[in-house]
Parts: C-alpha cells; sequence; structure tokens
C-alpha cells in the first residue's frame, strides 16, 4: 500500500500517512524503526510492508528494493 506523509516527528518517529483514497495510516515508531530510514517529510511517498492481517509493519520508499536484507548485493 502506497500512501503520502502528512505529519512526521523525528523525535518519536512517528507521524501520519494519507492513501490516495484518503484513508489514514498511522506511521508507528516500530515501522519507522524497522525501515532503516533516517527521516520522512511531509509530501514524501511511502509504501508501507503489510503483515497477513493487513497491518503495517514497516514503511520504506516505493523505489527502495526490500526483497534482500540490508548489505546484501545481488
Amino acid at each position: 500500500m502506497q500512501a503520502t506523509v502528512a505529519t512526521f516527528d523525528p523525535r518519536t518517529g512517528t507521524g501520519v500517512a494519507l492513501t490516495d483514497a484518503g484513508r489514514r495510516v498511522d506511521i508507528t515508531a516500530a515501522a519507522f524503526a524497522a525501515s532503516g530510514l533516517r527521516f520522512l517529510r511531509p509530501g514524501q511517498r511511502v509504501r508501507f510492508d503489510r503483515d497477513p492481517q493487513g497491518v503495517p509493519y514497516r514503511v520504506t520508499l516505493p523505489t527502495l528494493d526490500t526483497s534482500r536484507p540490508p548489505g546484501v548485493q545481488p
């Protein structure tokens, strides 16, 4: 699922993103920490990786390849 960052607090690692349909998606500190990113900015497009129940567990950038663990070369 992709969304656009509406708010983000770098001190807490939390924020809110909105899907194209206008649905609010909370950016949790755990999902942000799992991303490996340093910050997000309002207006930035993000992708949420979701568990089988549909709960976002990681936020990434749509252009990043997350199919391999960090540091593993193709």
